[in-house]
């Protein structure tokens, strides 16, 4: 038999610092009960979930609706609790904001695409009147995505087989006319995926092809063959600069397939999952290089560890559980408890129990500070450019911020200066040529324009909002050797540097821990010669 159709066999033990993550469910009184979990039987998630609210599609007689509940309202939810019941037929997919935890898109069967403003304090009413109401599409709209980096932008799919672009960043509540049409499947769209920068998207059709599309022209780049693998849902391994597809084989085996971007003409991998017939979701954390596969009416998933080279995908382990999924949502990495060490949760939707049930994954760490190792920058909640900067062909990557407590990063990179005042401030502080990157980048650290000062701030449910400003450099052939290196320093060196920088500052703190441990060892000491001076004393 080909290899391409064979149960990969995976090695008993690998060197893996997640090789013991394991999966934590949440108690009953932390899960939320009593929600009319919709029916509907589209392969979506139907669930949606950012640090402050948590919304679920449900079931709604005379038209759709979804429910919005703060996170921290855990237990039975009411079933009369307001819901945002604008659409006037099923809601089939619904997606926050990734820059404002207030925003949420949703689309339906009623040919619409409406996004919706939610009161900081949550529901009080039905919210029936959208903030922006999109209309183009002549059939249902089955999908939407939010871009990765630009704000204000949104991509819609429906069962016309096209793609539409909004911009939403307009003054008027109806948009008629999308800034981009996409017409090159011709069959109906099963998935969406944006790389890291949201320069390329990548598709997935029910004629079997992938296509990876430049979505602000709706040029065709790449686009695979007849393979017997049919794809399902796509998402791409930014850090790896791979492509996952999950899907089926011809064999009628759930699989997952690995893919060259560059080149779509042979996946570099197939792997057979096993016999089952929901559709299987994949998720992938870029920090870890964690896969997370869970299938849909399946009560398993199972998780694996990514890397650059051959053989590519490694088994860690499978959480099991006797309840059914229909969907889930996953928490943004703002949104995580580090002090528990958790590096992913899931919100499982169980339909059976019309329950939604959060699924913790933890690293299982003995010492209680921070785990730099498991925590790198990642990306944060603010844009780092707008729609029209986009638009006009900019490409940026995500924000980056720190999870680590009680720390905020304001500016990643140094804020546009005036040269004259710089070159004063030079000779006025007589500043020396650093010798190294390391003393670079403290020097950074300690100016007014990168300030590292706690300036934590929290949302109402408790979740820390750790954010980076968006203002990026630009500077004059005239300025400093100073603000040069700043200018020319990658964003890979920079990332580094700032990993130099946190682990210093938690050597520091170790080190004071330390001595205090040892003055009151030696306060001890003198406590216990006084003591036995004082016996000796009273002997003779």
């Amino acid at each position: 038999m080909s290899d391409h159709f064979k149960m990969s066999w995976h090695p008993p033990y690998r060197s893996s610092k997640f090789r013991h993550v394991y999966g934590k469910p949440a108690g009953k009184d932390q899960r939320y009960d009593g929600l009319p979990i919709t029916r509907a039987v589209h392969d979506n998630h139907c669930c949606a979930v950012n640090p402050r609210f948590i919304a679920v599609v449900t079931e709604c007689a005379g038209g759709g609706a979804f429910i919005v509940i703060s996170i921290r309202r855990t237990g039975r939810v009411d079933p009369h609790h307001p819901r945002v019941c604008g659409h006037r037929a099923r809601v089939l997919d619904i997606k926050w904001d990734p820059f404002n935890d207030h925003r949420i898109a949703s689309c339906s069967e009623d040919c619409t695409v409406k996004v919706w403003d939610i009161p900081n304090s949550g529901l009080k009413e039905n919210i029936i009147t959208a903030r922006k109401e999109l209309l183009g599409h002549s059939r249902r709209v089955g999908l939407i995505e939010w871009h990765p980096t630009a704000k204000d932008i949104l991509l819609s799919s429906a069962y016309d087989y096209q793609v539409f672009v909004w911009c939403l960043d307009g003054a008027g509540s109806v948009v008629k006319t999308p800034v981009c049409v996409i017409h090159l499947h011709t069959d109906l769209v099963l998935s969406l995926g944006f790389n890291e920068d949201g320069s390329r998207l990548a598709t997935t059709c029910k004629d079997r092809r992938v296509r990876i599309i430049d979505p602000r022209t709706g040029q065709l780049l790449q686009e695979s063959g007849g393979q017997s693998h049919k794809a399902s849902k796509v998402v791409f391994l930014t850090d790896l600069n791979l492509l996952l597809t999950t899907g089926n084989s011809c064999w009628n085996q759930r699989q997952f397939a690995l893919w060259d971007p560059e080149d779509l003409s042979e996946p570099l991998l197939e792997e057979d999952v096993d016999g089952g017939s929901g559709v299987l979701f994949p998720f992938y954390d870029p920090d870890t290089h964690m896969l997370y596969l869970a299938g849909k009416g399946d009560g398993n998933i199972r998780y694996y560890e990514v890397s650059a080279e051959k053989p590519y995908i490694h088994f860690l382990a499978e959480y099991r559980s006797p309840l059914p999924q229909k969907g889930m949502g996953v928490m943004p990495k703002r949104g995580l408890r580090t002090k528990q060490c958790e590096i992913f949760r899931f919100y499982r939707m169980v339909c059976v129990k019309d329950l939604v049930e959060p699924l913790s994954f933890i690293v299982p760490r003995k010492f209680d500070g921070f785990q730099e190792d498991i925590y790198p920058m990642t990306a944060g909640n603010e844009a780092a450019m707008t729609a029209q900067e986009w638009l006009k062909g900019h490409n940026k990557g995500p924000v980056l911020m720190s999870l680590r407590p009680n720390t905020k990063v304001q500016n990643p990179y140094p804020a546009p200066v005036d040269v004259n005042e710089l070159q004063r401030s030079f000779s006025s502080t007589s500043l020396q040529k650093p010798s190294g990157p390391n003393e670079a980048f403290l020097r950074l650290s300690q100016s007014s324009e990168y300030d590292c000062t706690d300036l934590t701030g929290w949302h109402e449910d408790g979740t820390q909002e750790n954010e980076w400003s968006n203002t990026h450099p630009t500077h004059t052939p005239t300025e400093t050797w100073w603000c040069e290196s700043a200018e020319f320093t990658t964003p890979a060196v920079e990332k580094e540097l700032l990993q130099v920088f946190y682990s210093q500052q938690e050597e520091i703190q170790s080190l004071r821990s330390q001595l205090e441990q040892r003055d009151s060892r030696i306060q001890q000491l003198e406590l216990e010669v006084k003591n036995i001076r004082n016996q000796m004393r009273a002997s003779f």
